[in-house]
């Protein structure tokens, strides 16, 4: 991968990792200014379930922030755009739509595929 594309990838990663800090700072925000009283059990509900819904979004993001810090660890070392199961190039594309994977479509197929076989 060359220098503008490594520079490119390293700023979407980093993008996303911004993004997904405002999103948490926005949400601690507004769960900690919510003072609303439910009178209503079902208000109530609807609520604690939405709260709830956030807080799984949140957790997933945290998720990945883990993996897009791994990414950017790869990106420095030189290794960021290469499978670690065989080696080859990561397409570009993948790469876009998935800026974090560790693995070419070849090899993510082959290991969903395991997955699957495995699972049943």
């Amino acid at each position: 991968m060359d220098k503008d594309m490594t520079a490119y990838f390293k700023k979407k990663l980093e993008d996303m990792s911004q993004n997904i800090l405002n999103e948490a700072d926005k949400t601690l925000m507004e769960m900690t200014d919510q003072t609303e009283n439910y009178p209503d059990p079902t208000d109530r509900a609807t609520a604690e379930s939405n709260r709830n819904f956030e807080l799984r979004i949140r957790d997933r993001e945290r998720k990945l922030l883990v993996k897009i810090k791994e990414a950017l660890e790869r990106i420095e070392n030189g290794t960021y755009g290469v499978c670690e199961r065989c080696e080859e190039e990561i397409g570009t594309k993948r790469l876009e739509a998935r800026p974090v994977t560790t693995l070419c479509v070849h090899c993510k197929t082959a290991q969903e595929q395991h997955e699957k076989e495995h699972a049943q």
